[in-house]
C-alpha cells in the first residue's frame, strides 16, 4: 500500500500540471487556480519550476501583506523553495518528505522533465484508495471459498 509509485498517483489523479510565469500577477495565478479548481500553481521559468504559488501564499504574502493582488508580481510572492520528487519515489517517501520539509506541493521531476505535481490531498487520496483496495482483498480472502 505505501510502496504506491508516484507514477501510479499521476496515473489516476492526471498529470496535468497548472503554472503560470514568475511575472504573472497575484491576480492572473488565482484566475488559473479558480479556474482548475486547484490550491495552488507551480511557478515556471522555460518550462522549468522555479516555485510554487499556493492559498497560503496568498493569505500570508499578499493579503496580510495589504499587497495590490492586480500589481503584484507571482515571482515577489510565491513560495521559491521546492523539493522534487521522482516518478519512481513511494507515497511513504513523499509523505515523509511533505512532513519533514512541511510542504503540501511536489513537482515530480523525471531527470530535467517536470511530468507531474502532487499534493497533500493527492496522497491522502492515494492512501484512501489503497485502503479500500486491501479492506476489499481481506475480506474477499476472510469470507471467500478458502474458509471450510
Amino acid at each position: 500500500m505505501m510502496n504506491t509509485r508516484i507514477r501510479d498517483i499521476l496515473r489516476r489523479k492526471g498529470e496535468d500540471v497548472y503554472s503560470v510565469g514568475p511575472l504573472a500577477t497575484v491576480i492572473d495565478a488565482v484566475n488559473t487556480m479558480n479556474d482548475h479548481h486547484v490550491g495552488s500553481v507551480l511557478v515556471c521559468e522555460g518550462g522549468y519550476p522555479v516555485g510554487v504559488f499556493s492559498e497560503r501564499d496568498v493569505l500570508v504574502r499578499v493579503v496580510a501583506a495589504q499587497r495590490d493582488p492586480r500589481q503584484t508580481l507571482v515571482r515577489d510572492v510565491m513560495t521559491t523553495r521546492l523539493y522534487t520528487a521522482s516518478p519512481d519515489d513511494t507515497l511513504l517517501e513523499v509523505m515523509r518528505l511533505m512532513t519533514d520539509r512541511r510542504c503540501r506541493h511536489v513537482p515530480v521531476m523525471e531527470g530535467e522533465l517536470l511530468v507531474g505535481l502532487v499534493s497533500i490531498g493527492d496522497l491522502t487520496k492515494a492512501t484512501q484508495y489503497n485502503l479500500r483496495q486491501e479492506v476489499r482483498e481481506l475480506s474477499s480472502y476472510i469470507g471467500g471459498p478458502y474458509l471450510s
